[in-house]
């Protein structure tokens, strides 16, 4: 008997580890993830984005609009941000981070200090943006790579029906 093929490649396996954790996130409106990977292609990071811990998901704003103390933003740890803070305690550097959404220029600092190499990005929807702008001048001036994920399935599918294992 042969090994099983159309199983999934590293990238499409972090990516979903990325996008898995992203569905741990209480904001109504966008839930990122991050999985950070070292050499060995071992998970030492993972993240999503909310609240600071003791900070109470039901007693903060959730708002994209409004003043500036009144909406999410002054407040929600990003997903990659959240990855570095929650590593296993091990020096990032060389490490991979996979993120659902290209790193805003704040994550993108936090991410070039801890030393990993190369992020893998889904989407880059604020593309052009000069926080967008900022990230990959860092990025580039940094020699931290980056790049789109590349994957040969549109989607997978999770099932916890016993039945299905």
């Amino acid at each position: 008997m042969k090994k099983r093929q159309g199983y999934i490649s590293w990238d499409e396996y972090f990516m979903g580890i990325a996008l898995l954790s992203g569905h741990r996130s209480k904001d109504p409106n966008t839930q990122v993830g991050a999985c950070i990977v070292n050499g060995q292609h071992k998970i030492v990071g993972t993240g999503y984005n909310g609240l600071p811990v003791g900070c109470s998901d039901d007693e903060f704003p959730w708002s994209k609009t409004g003043d500036f103390l009144e909406t999410k933003y002054p407040f929600v740890c990003h997903a990659e941000l959240n990855a570095i803070l929650n590593n296993i305690g091990i020096d990032l550097k060389g490490c991979k981070i996979y993120t659902a959404l290209f790193p805003c220029n704040e994550c993108t600092k936090a991410i070039i200090q801890s030393g990993i190499t190369e992020v893998i990005y889904l989407s880059d929807k604020y593309d052009g943006t000069d926080a967008s702008k900022a990230s990959k001048l860092m990025l580039d001036k940094s020699g931290v790579g980056y790049r789109k994920v590349l994957t040969a399935i549109a989607e997978l599918r999770l099932s916890y029906n016993e039945a299905d294992v």
